[in-house]
């Protein structure tokens, strides 16, 4: 019984985490689509990529925890972090810019 309520614990936590994750990721996103770019990482700016950087720590800080818990729990990975992850880097100059490409997160996010 007393491994039952942990488990139940750590995954009650898994989701708080989750949730901080999806709001901080969501907050990032609007700052992106209201113009500031450095989140998706496409034009290697290296100033862009320090104003950034907290955001990206954070995010990445709460994905590797809740990854932990994840594999405690029998869970398949976070995919939303490996995502977004996926998402940051150079692109060839005919794709969207990162703060249109914030708007489609954000639809997508904010949807589910």
């Amino acid at each position: 019984m007393a491994k039952i309520d942990r488990l139940e614990r750590l995954d009650t936590h898994r989701a708080e985490l989750e949730a901080e994750y999806t709001a901080a990721l969501i907050d990032a996103l609007r700052v992106t689509a209201a113009g500031k770019w450095g989140l998706f990482d496409h034009q290697a700016d290296r100033n862009a990529r320090k104003a950034v950087a907290p955001v990206i720590e954070n995010l990445t800080e709460l994905a590797e925890t809740i990854e932990r818990m994840r594999e405690q729990l029998m869970m398949p990975p976070f995919e939303l972090h490996h995502e977004f992850m996926a998402a940051r880097g150079p692109v060839s100059s005919q794709a969207v810019g990162e703060p249109k490409q914030a708007q489609a997160w954000l639809g997508r996010l904010t949807a589910s």
